[in-house]
């Protein structure tokens, strides 16, 4: 079992293998299913690979193949999932970094797609990953999924991904902007946000592979956790970190006086409430054997990253 204390755990060679094995194969996944820059209309082709390909740590597909792993499902069988949750985040980012949104001109170390593009393009960019996620889902799923497994499926990344998931945290977002927020508030404003999608990831995971209902709840709740850590964590590196290894604007946050966990509970109690959410992670899992590993240091990762 892992050691529990965050500040001393470096990430094991196992999980530095898995998470450059998996991100290589969703990479090359990616690559195969957007359309080739030469396919009319070759603009939005060359802009939707520019935003979807070649950046990002890509822990939302990890997530998938790690869930499948914890169930002894074949990578094979998880791509179509892993494809479609990158799908879905890298619209998310187009769309974040546009003007009438967060403004932002970097991201994962380069100018945003608008910035890069045009604005115009970016919108359609955003539109048209998303809809390649759902089709890739709903056609290149694996035979042996069951086909109300696969309606569940797209079902959940559909949620995960509206007014009652992500955009719906946006928009939450968007409305926060220089007002007050409460703990209980600021919690639901990620868990729709970022959560969702984290969580649709590990979901995705496990109805590929087809886990019982008790096991798929106890991986939901996982990623629950893990969803919330995660944003925790980025509003921490808002403040600790820096825009170039962040890859994206740092101090974006404080600077629009955006409601953060650090500003809530101040740094040192946002770090504190991101241990807790480790820990609650990994008692998730407790039922679960070395199969889960990759689940379990994934968790440390999301809270002991730099970027």
């Amino acid at each position: 079992m892992p050691n529990r204390n965050p500040s001393t755990v470096s990430i094991d060679p196992a999980l530095k293998s898995f998470m450059q094995l998996a991100g290589e194969r969703v990479e090359h996944k990616l690559s195969a299913l957007l359309p080739p820059e030469t396919t009319q209309p070759c603009r939005l082709h060359a802009a939707m690979r520019y935003s979807a390909l070649d950046g990002g740590k890509r822990i939302r597909p990890l997530l998938v193949y790690a869930a499948g792993d914890a169930l002894e499902c074949d990578h094979a069988s998880l791509d179509p999932a892993a494809c479609a949750v990158e799908l879905v985040h890298a619209y998310s980012l187009v769309h974040d970094d546009l003007p009438a949104m967060d403004d932002d001109e970097l991201r994962r170390g380069k100018p945003t797609c608008h910035v890069n593009y045009d604005e115009a393009t970016a919108i359609l960019v955003g539109d048209s990953l998303q809809s390649l996620a759902f089709q890739v889902l709903s056609d290149n799923a694996s035979d042996d999924i069951p086909a109300s497994a696969r309606l569940q499926m797209i079902q959940i990344l559909a949620r995960a991904s509206g007014s009652r998931g992500m955009a719906g945290g946006q928009a939450l977002d968007i409305y926060g902007v220089g007002n007050e927020m409460n703990l209980p508030e600021l919690e639901n404003m990620h868990i729709h946000k970022t959560g969702a999608l984290i969580r649709a990831s590990v979901q995705l995971g496990a109805l590929t592979a087809q886990a019982s209902a008790t096991r798929l709840k106890r991986l939901d709740h996982y990623a629950k956790a893990v969803g919330l850590a995660f944003q925790v964590q980025d509003d921490i590196l808002d403040i600790s970190g820096d825009t170039a290894t962040l890859g994206k604007t740092a101090g974006k946050d404080q600077a629009a006086k955006k409601p953060t966990y650090p500003m809530l509970l101040g740094l040192e109690g946002a770090r504190e409430k991101a241990k807790e959410l480790l820990h609650e992670a990994l008692d998730s899992l407790a039922d679960f054997d070395e199969k889960a590993d990759h689940l379990r240091q994934l968790a440390y990762f999301i809270i002991g990253r730099n970027s």
